[in-house]
């Protein structure tokens, strides 16, 4: 092939939230791509991790959707884009007609772009009702709760690079940059502890992060082993014994009393609240020597900048906002917040997961997090868009699928595959195949719940179009597509368009991302100063109030965005999981992503690349739990719990405590969600996917599908 035959754009990485710069190089095949580096691109420098280097390997896989599909008597068919429009419509309007507007239910997607998630979520609202929601519910909602809450913006309160140049301390509780987020591992972490910082990492399980930074009993890193569901204690032990050393030595600088007394409320709330509080024995609910704990905390109190890094296992917790809340609270009182190398900062799993909430497409917030229930807020949106929308929150996506078959009837998905993803899985596949009326999905692969819609559309993929993401830290960056590699599938902001004119007949007439993005600045502060030239290629962080704003690489240098300006501390207890271990189901089971695997594996299982190293489930098992099941490395196990169970490998390591067990949500032949269990957060409304009571069961065969030959 020669170079005149090859066109190559600059884009970004479709797979986690760092927002790596990649470029595809188009061949003369339709569909015919491979990946490039991007030597000098904003975030990696041309550096990549397993998934991006094999990102291209899905884009013309076999399985692709190449064509409408309607179900007809339990069959599909292939169908024409009119066919499939024509369906659409006619289901929507009886859904409306006959029940009411919020009888019907939208998914964004964190895949998706901003574009695409903001026409999505306008027309859930033109239709009638608020129930849209994306896939941040099942990973970060109770972060971006509380840090909205709390602080002002749902987002990272620093970037990659001030972290990597001014941290001292990386506290990293419930997360796993070393697998989830390799780039930032590699390039920023690992930079910042070359060049002397600490790493206090703070998980149940043993992980690459563990590994990358040699954590161990002898070095200045450190790795609190806790048990699943037992941060709060951890954390208060920490907050704790800062505000004992302080008594004892008020001039040392365990917190900062000017911070605290100038740019917070709550401190009194906090220190009640943990009078009474017993170190020892909190220790001891989460399995981690006191002595460890309390010298984590000297370590992040004496620091001249400590930064807390969070993830989903802080945040899928029925405690969620409260976990998130007590990092809130160390980061106030130490003064840990509002200049470089500090603050609290979630990372996040997707390539677009901080963009989807950006644009609104959330239940109880529209385009930059201005409240559904907030008349001066809705009204100026619907100024621009030139219809009412609905005063009142809707439901969350759990929510949505919880209501199918009583206030839901129908459900439109776009790149998002709930069958897998929501908590206790089968329950889900049970209301969506025999209580849903109508299901339209539209999506790349034939997903596991798009085997259950009416009307399946074929998009194209993120190689193959062009729009904007946000990355884990705010920075807005434009990805830029090559040519379809299938002539029949269409882009999902194109199906959008079309969707919604051909049901309210305005509205929704844009010839391109651009012109959408146009529109989403203008009802979305936080991005109004941005346009696609001055993204460019470096990108953008937000908020850009005003065009020619340079955006911040970390906020609240003077005051946080809440009502009154101060930072919100607030006194967490420790709250048990909703289901513990007991004689029926005696292990605690938890659940994480694998470095070479996402989320519910649509893409990353089609490459072969990315199956070779974890082309099946497996679980985690301690040696002392495997001695008393007798289960051997390699024996294949049956993972139980009230809700359903798995057969997967056992991988016998002490990475995991005893009585906890661990396994992962990618695999449609055994997925976790199977066995998760469905109660919430009763703010945030995220599922608890990382603590459930289960069980055991050897001397199985294995039913996991053979991988293919690669």
């Amino acid at each position: 092939m020669s170079s005149q035959d090859q066109r190559q754009v600059k884009t970004i990485c479709p797979y986690c939230g760092v927002g790596c710069g990649i470029k595809v190089l188009e061949g003369d095949e339709p569909g015919e791509m491979r990946f490039m580096p991007w030597a000098d691109a904003p975030v990696n420098e041309g550096s990549i991790c397993i998934k991006g280097g094999a990102a291209t390997q899905v884009v013309d896989h076999e399985d692709r959707l190449t064509d409408p599909l309607i179900k007809e008597d339990g069959e599909f068919r292939e169908a024409t884009w009119e066919e499939a429009y024509d369906l659409i419509v006619d289901e929507m309007e009886r859904i409306r007609e006959e029940y009411e507007p919020d009888a019907m239910g939208f998914f964004g997607s964190s895949k998706t772009m901003n574009e695409e998630n903001y026409l999505l979520q306008k027309l859930a609202r033109r239709y009638g009702t608020n129930n849209v929601d994306n896939c941040t519910r099942m990973c970060h909602a109770s972060t971006v709760w509380a840090l909205r809450t709390s602080l002002g913006a749902g987002a990272m309160t620093n970037s990659m690079a001030d972290l990597e140049e001014a941290a001292d301390i990386f506290w990293i509780q419930g997360a796993n940059p070393g697998e989830q987020h390799p780039i930032a591992n590699s390039q920023y972490f690992r930079q910042a502890v070359l060049e002397g910082a600490t790493v206090i990492q703070v998980d149940p399980h043993a992980n690459k992060t563990t590994k990358s930074f040699q954590i161990d009993e002898t070095d200045r890193h450190m790795h609190l082993q806790l048990k699943p569901g037992t941060d709060i204690p951890l954390l208060n032990v920490v907050i704790k014994t800062i505000l004992e050393r302080h008594e004892e030595d008020p001039d040392a600088g365990w917190i900062d009393e000017d911070f605290i007394e100038e740019r917070t409320e709550g401190f009194e709330h906090l220190k009640e609240t943990l009078a009474d509080f017993d170190k020892e024995a909190a220790a001891e609910e989460c399995g981690v020597p006191l002595e460890d704990i309390e010298l984590a905390a000297e370590k992040y109190a004496m620091a001249n900048n400590a930064a807390i890094f969070t993830g989903m296992g802080m945040s899928q917790h029925t405690c969620g906002v409260d976990n998130v809340q007590n990092e809130i609270n160390l980061a106030l009182i130490t003064g840990n917040v509002g200049r470089p190398g500090t603050g609290v900062n979630p990372l996040r799993g997707q390539n677009n997961v901080q963009g989807t909430c950006d644009v609104g497409a959330m239940p109880n917030v529209l385009p930059g997090y201005q409240l559904v229930d907030d008349d001066e807020a809705r009204e100026s949106v619907e100024e621009e868009w030139g219809f009412e929308v609905p005063p009142e929150p809707g439901l969350t996506n759990v929510e949505i699928s919880n209501a199918i078959g009583d206030s839901v009837h129908g459900l439109y998905v776009m790149g998002e595959n709930p069958v897998m993803s929501e908590p206790d899985a089968n329950e889900a596949i049970e209301r969506i195949e025999n209580e849903l009326e109508f299901l339209c999905v539209q999506d790349i692969f034939m997903t596991e719940t798009a085997e259950y819609a009416d009307v399946v559309l074929p998009a194209t993929t993120w190689a193959e179009r062009g729009g904007t993401v946000t990355n884990t830290d705010r920075r807005v960056q434009r990805m830029r597509g090559v040519h379809k590699g299938h002539e029949n599938t269409k882009h999902d902001l194109e199906i959008i368009c079309e969707v919604g004119t051909r049901l309210f007949g305005e509205g929704f007439d844009f010839d391109d991302a651009e012109e959408v993005f146009e529109e989403l600045r203008q009802v979305c502060p936080i991005m109004y100063g941005m346009t696609y030239d001055s993204l460019g290629e470096e990108g953008l962080h937000w908020p850009c109030y005003e065009p020619g704003d340079e955006g911040d690489q970390f906020l609240y240098e003077e005051s946080f965005d809440t009502e009154n300006g101060l930072g919100q501390i607030e006194g967490v207890r420790h709250q048990p999981p909703k289901e513990v271990p007991d004689e029926e189901y005696p292990l605690v089971l938890t659940t994480a992503r694998l470095e070479e695997h996402y989320n519910t594996g649509t893409m990353s299982r089609r490459s072969p690349t990315l199956s070779r190293q974890h082309p099946e489930n497996f679980v985690d098992v301690h040696p002392n739990d495997a001695a008393r099941y007798g289960i051997e490395d390699g024996d294949y196990v049956k993972v139980k719990s009230r809700r359903g169970e798995i057969t997967v490998k056992a991988q016998v390591t002490e990475a995991i405590k005893e009585g906890v067990i661990w396994t992962t949500p990618h695999f449609a032949a055994a997925s976790a969600n199977v066995l998760t269990n469905n109660v919430l957060d009763e703010r945030a409304k995220i599922p608890e996917d990382k603590a459930a009571a289960a069980e055991i069961e050897v001397g199985v065969e294995p039913t996991q599908a053979e991988p293919a030959d690669d």
